[in-house]
């Protein structure tokens, strides 16, 4: 382009405009140009445009003036723009009047080398009135000469750099209204250049208005029924919230409350009040909701008087006339603004009694007396009054309150419920009946008829149980109950329980004949069952092979099979029957033949040929599983019962051989089922194994490897020696049978835990702990002092003492024992003070403690979530040596029973032993009387080592030598089927722990593949684990599982049990105190993490409730957006919690934002600073985050902030879409980084396994176990 301006007026433009481009994505344009003319003259000026597609050039992305030149100059243009649009360069010179010689070269594309450039802009909406923010990315180092602006001329909130390369630049347009909707586009320029970005579209919405009141469509005396009305909007939608704005008339009351549904219920209001009510309808983001719409006016209706006049007197008597006078009423007893007062009077008058009434009082009159006129002298007069208003009178019975809903309680059985309740807290009369509806709402039995399952029964007023019979088994009844007095029934509180369902009813055989039979298989008919209350989900065929019963005459055999036993599993676990094959219920629809023995594998049971000469029974078992209501086709609840029915008994005589097929089956693997930890466990109850992993074709892969091998063994030591011989009658049980034999011992019925543990008990203890002499520990006299050697306190073993709990008169005593007994280790099992009462005196000092002739210095304390150690210096007078004696003090024994899981006190058990000097003298134990707790650490520590040593355990024996050592050791039955868990769970599992040294070797190892058996070991300890880790069952989760909290949970296969659930302390209205949150321990702190799901958006305001009421100072998340519950700028309110948004931080892959929350309600409260740190590198398609130093990096932030803000004292919550795998993740690399730093050691599988124990989905997948040991690497080597 040239331009000569010669006769040309100021002002006059020449355009130039290239032909249109069409790029998709930022590129670059260079053009050259200089500005002729006469020296030191301003000739005019060059624009320059962009212009996209066929929209207004707008304003100049680029300009240039000044003196005249005679040089080139050139400029670079980095455009961003995307398919489909496209875009022209134009050129305008502009001329001041003077000559001006103009030209502009040809543009040419280029490379982008030194102009910065801008990423892809995107649009933004928000509502009117708020402020929109645009977030311009900036390619290239920030410099000084840059200048960054919005081409609307927006002012620039602030610059932030990204990382070494980039910078980011906020524009806010404030104050928004319809008229700045339109398109914005970032420049930048610098020396070299300038950059455009593409186009972002700016969308304000109105936020909506009803255009109608609401309507009225019920009144009572204490609340109103409104129909919202709210479908004609003015604004945009969609509406994602609807309140109701209501207040008084006349007063100064006023609410607000959230409404769900299209017609609302507004309660606890004052009767005979006059009410201005309006509807608030919120649109997303922030400022959505908008003003008030027209408001409805309504007027309650009058309620019937609180109660009847108080202190009628009588204050004047003439001979004709009677005054009384009574206590003036207010409108909180009147309940309604017209009433009157009327007064009965009962007189005889020549025999004959009269009964007459009046009205004496209304809202008009003022003094609280009355006159009665022409009465008849000389008689006796009975004087009553009635108070009146629209609703009813006072005097009168009312009818009876509600029946409380807490005291209904119901014991649901297969065909009956048994419903128990008590009357009123407040009858106003005597109840006089019970009238109670039940109706059948659901069934786990899709096909059952429900339909003839109602009805009602009344119950007589001192009757307060029912029993109902003929029900359906697997189905959930409703159950209607109000109380009468002789006014009339009351409320209704309507309740639900559900029925047990049965096991499926199993086909009639007539004959135990087999339709054929060869010499290592028989065939049989497989019918279907018919289910009862619950579908029929699988059918298995048992094999049991006959063998001689035990000479133990109460142990049958059982027709109960808990655990499902692999073929090749049998052999090794000495097992009498294996599991030959699995059929999903839909593959037997009809009757069918099976081959027993025919060596193929059947949903992951081997069908093993049947050996010669062996005699065998034939089991034939159904499964029902009871399907819960869930969110989601993968969401179910378990519950899954079993029935068993003998149909072949068949003797096989072989004279030949397996094949080598066989033969090839038998090699050892570890199997186990986690059914086993839980306790109390019998054969109705024995299939919950069949939920381990939530999907019944599972069952028979995952139950692989028993206790044989483990990549990582119980910890090596020098051999220990048992202080007892085993018995003839209670013979030990090898390691490799003990998980039948605990399965076997919770099913009996003849001879369980519970006798052998009466066997074991001694009836003739006394209930006071004493001494056995035989065993007795004796301190060496003081010289002086009578019974100066005694102390109650046994030797268990040379290796162990028990006593009781030093009393504060005996601490001196316990540490001469301490001293004399050359002890280096302590073991405190129990609390000081549980459930109220002193358990143990404080015998340490917090700093120094000198106790007579011996000095006690604490040197250092460690705090972890479940135990405390304790490391002491002990000086004695006269002795020139300073002993160091560390106590283990196990804190994680609860008040009552035992701890739910023994993963916790095998740690702790670990942890003693691996600390202790070995050439020391006796490991002193005690907990309050040195009996129960104590005998548990004993006995357990004792068949450690004998299970290591022997491959045995004889936990009968040690119990019965330990009690005649010291009495009433192992106190409770409880206690008893613990410690077989508990050794169970050791031998299963083993030591997992590896030293930090070893740790890049040991996991390079675990990774090795087997070419025979296509396996790895850390493929097998996750196997394990899932193994061992417990499923809840439906009792265990029965707060979650209420119909009021359906709506909380995301996912209804993923529920926090009752035992962790957060209780949420702030009240919000009627909203329950519930939330699918579970409380999770640390490594140094119990109930340090709270793991949750991502907040729906009806449980926002509980997700805040959660973070104030148990002082939680961090946030984690770790999903993507669903949906944002917090603000990004001003104050979100939640009832009374209100959360106001304070800062906002990007660094790499973790946004940080800083919250101030606050309880309006209480405001001597104070607020709470709450960072929340969202990490955007763990993309919803990938199992694992996909950098291990940037998750690693996140772990320090969030530990950095909790020690910063609040000393570590404070909780984090970690939520990701369902609070499973990926929170349990963080949680677990946690823990193991926290390990690595105070005991230069790592075990995943137990902080993994610790989490499971309370919330089973944590870490879920291999790969993220995997990440667990590599995050710990990453670890190690960040120094």
């Amino acid at each position: 382009m040239m331009v000569n301006t010669s006769g040309r007026f100021a002002g006059q433009k020449a355009l130039l405009l290239t032909p249109q481009l069409k790029e998709n994505d930022t590129h670059c344009v260079i053009f050259y140009y200089y500005i002729g003319g006469r020296d030191n003259s301003h000739p005019g000026h060059l624009n320059v445009y962009i212009k996209e597609n066929n929209s207004p050039m707008g304003m100049p992305v680029w300009n240039v003036s000044g003196p005249a030149t005679r040089s080139w100059s050139q400029v670079e243009l980095a455009v961003s723009t995307y398919w489909p649009n496209f875009y022209q360069i134009v050129f305008e010179a502009v001329t001041s009047g003077q000559l001006l010689f103009l030209p502009c070269d040809t543009y040419l594309p280029c490379f982008i080398v030194n102009t910065p450039h801008f990423l892809t802009i995107k649009g933004v909406e928000v509502n009117a009135g708020q402020t929109a923010s645009f977030h311009c990315t900036v390619n290239g180092r920030k410099r000084d000469n840059f200048r960054l602006w919005l081409q609307v001329r927006a002012p620039m909130k602030a610059t932030k750099p990204w990382n070494n390369r980039r910078f980011i630049g906020t524009f806010d347009v404030e104050n928004t209204t319809k008229g700045d909707s339109g398109r914005y586009r970032c420049i930048v320029h610098s020396d070299k250049g300038v950059g455009v970005s593409n186009y972002g579209e700016l969308t304000i919405k109105q936020p909506p208005v009803p255009i109608a009141p609401p309507q009225l469509t019920a009144v009572g005396a204490t609340y109103l029924w409104i129909q919202l009305n709210a479908n004609s909007i003015n604004g945009d939608g969609p509406i994602i919230d609807r309140e109701v704005e209501y207040r008084t008339v006349s007063g100064t009351m006023y609410d607000l409350q959230p409404v769900d549904k299209t017609t609302h219920k507004i309660g606890h209001l004052d009767p005979d009040t006059e009410y201005e009510i309006s509807v608030l309808l919120t649109r997303p983001l922030e400022g959505g909701t908008g003003a008030p719409g027209p408001p409805l006016r309504a007027r309650t209706k009058c309620a019937e008087p609180m109660h009847g006049p108080q202190k009628l007197e009588v204050v004047d008597i003439q001979s004709k006339q009677v005054t009384v006078r009574w206590e003036p009423l207010g409108y909180n007893v009147t309940r309604c603004h017209s009433y009157n007062l009327t007064v009965q009077y009962r007189s005889r008058v020549a025999g004959k009694e009269e009964t007459r009434e009046e009205v004496c009082y209304d809202t008009q009159s003022r003094d609280p007396q009355h006159t009665i006129h022409n009465l008849t002298p000389y008689t006796n007069l009975s004087v009553k009054l009635v108070l009146r208003n629209l609703e009813g009178g006072q005097g009168e019975h009312r009818a009876g309150s509600a029946v409380p809903l807490e005291s209904i309680q119901g014991s649901a059985y297969e065909e009956k419920i048994i419903l128990k309740w008590r009357e009123p807290a407040q009858t106003y009369g005597i109840i006089t009946q019970y009238e109670i509806s039940y109706k059948a709402v659901s069934s786990f039995d899709p096909e059952l008829d429900l339909s003839n399952q109602s009805g009602k029964v009344v119950k007589l007023g001192n009757e307060t149980t029912h029993m109902f019979t003929g029900l359906y088994p697997g189905s959930t009844y409703s159950f209607t109950l109000r109380a009468s007095t002789a006014k009339g029934y009351g409320p209704p509180v309507i309740t639900q329980f559900t029925t047990k369902i049965s096991a499926p009813s199993m086909p009639a055989y007539d004959q135990e004949t087999s339709l054929n039979q060869t010499d290592s298989t028989v065939t049989v008919l497989l019918k279907p069952a018919q289910s009862r209350g619950a579908p029929v989900s699988a059918y298995q065929v048992v094999v049991e092979e006959e063998r001689p019963r035990r000479a133990r005459g109460t142990a049958e055999i059982l027709r109960c099979y808990p655990v499902p036993i692999h073929f090749q599993n049998a052999t090794l676990l000495n097992s009498q029957y294996y599991f030959t094959a699995q059929f999903p219920a839909a593959g037997i629809h009809s009757p069918q033949p099976f081959t027993v023995g025919d060596n193929k594998t059947y949903n992951g049971y081997w069908n093993a040929p049947l050996l010669p000469q062996k005699s065998y029974s034939i089991y034939y078992q159904a499964v029902s599983t009871a399907n819960g209501v869930g969110v989601s086709r993968i969401c179910k609840i378990h519950t899954v019962l079993v029935v068993l029915m003998l149909f072949l008994k068949l003797a096989k005589k072989r004279k030949e051989t397996l094949n080598s097929t066989r033969q090839e089956m038998t090699v050892m693997v570890n199997s186990m089922d986690k059914s086993y930890t839980e306790q109390g466990t019998n054969c109705d109850e024995a299939l919950s194994f069949m939920d381990t992993h939530n999907h019944t074709q599972n069952m028979g892969s995952d139950t692989s490897s028993l206790v044989q091998s483990h990549t990582h063994s119980l910890r090596k030591r020098e051999p220990v020696d048992v202080p007892y011989q085993t018995g003839q009658l209670h013979p030990a049980i090898r390691v490799a049978d003990l998980l039948q034999h605990i399965t076997q011992m919770k099913c009996a019925e003849g001879y369980g835990f519970k006798e052998e543990y009466e066997v074991a008990h001694n009836p003739a203890a006394a209930p006071t702990i004493k001494v056995e002499n035989t065993n007795k520990a004796w301190l060496q006299a003081l010289e002086g002092e009578q019974s100066s050697d005694y102390i109650n306190a046994n030797y268990v073993d040379v290796s162990t003492h028990t006593s009781q709990r030093p009393m504060q008169e005996t601490v001196f005593d316990f540490w001469r024992m301490v001293w004399q007994e050359n002890t280096a280790a302590i073991v405190m099992v129990t609390n000081l003070v549980e459930v109220g009462r002193v358990k143990c005196c404080k015998y340490w000092p917090d700093d120094t403690e000198i106790y007579r002739d011996i000095k006690v210095t604490l040197i250092e304390t460690e705090l972890l979530s479940e135990y405390v150690i304790r490391t002491f210096a002990v000086e004695k007078r006269g002795a020139h040596e300073i002993r160091e004696i560390r106590q283990f003090h196990f804190t994680g024994w609860p008040d009552h029973g035992v701890p739910y899981h023994a993963t916790g006190l095998l740690g702790f058990i670990r942890r003693v032993k691996s600390k202790t000097l070995t050439n020391a003298g006796p490991m002193v134990v005690h907990c309050s009387a040195g009996a129960g707790r104590t005998g548990c650490f004993i006995v357990i520590d004792i068949m450690l080592d004998m299970a290591e040593r022997e491959g045995v355990v004889d936990i009968y024996n040690c119990v019965r030598e330990l009690r005649s050592r010291r009495v009433n050791m192992v106190q409770t039955e409880e206690q008893y089927v613990f410690i077989h868990d508990a050794i169970l769970e050791a031998c299963l599992c083993g030591d997992t722990t590896i030293p930090a040294s070893q740790l890049r070797s040991v996991y390079y190892d675990m990774n090795r593949l087997d070419p025979q058996t296509n396996s790895s070991p850390i493929k097998e300890e996750f196997r394990t684990l899932n193994m061992v880790t417990p499923t809840l069952r439906v009792e265990d989760c029965s707060i979650a599982l209420l119909p009021r909290n359906h709506e909380k949970n995301r996912c209804m296969d993923v529920l926090p049990p009752d035992r962790c659930l957060p209780f949420l302390i702030t009240i919000d209205g009627e909203s329950s105190n519930y939330i699918n949150a579970a409380l999770m321990d640390s490594y140094k702190q119990p109930s340090a993490f709270i793991v949750t799901q991502h907040p729906l958006p009806n449980t926002v305001k509980d997700f805040w409730r959660l973070v104030l009421d148990y002082h939680c100072t961090s946030i984690v998340m770790l999903n993507d957006l669903c949906p944002q519950y917090w603000p990004e700028n001003g104050v979100h309110r939640h009832g009374p919690i209100q959360v106001e948004f304070v800062s906002a931080d990007l660094e790499e892959d973790i946004i940080s934002r800083i919250f101030r929350i606050y309880n309006a309600a209480r405001p001597q409260d104070g607020y709470r600073m709450v960072q929340q740190f969202q990490f955007l590198g763990w993309p919803m398609y990938r199992d694992t985050p996909m950098s291990k130093r940037s998750f690693l990096k996140l772990i320090r932030q969030v530990d950095k902030w909790q020690e910063e803000y609040d000393g570590g004292e404070g909780r984090t919550v970690v939520h990701c879409l369902n609070g499973g795998g990926r929170s349990g993740t963080f949680c677990a690399i946690s823990i193991v980084c926290e390990m690595l730093q105070h005991q230069r050691s790592v075990d995943v599988f137990h902080a993994v396994k610790t989490l499971r124990n309370n919330k089973p989905n944590m870490v879920d997948l291999l790969d993220q176990y995997k990440f667990c040991y590599e995050v710990a690497l990453e670890y190690l080597n960040s120094g």
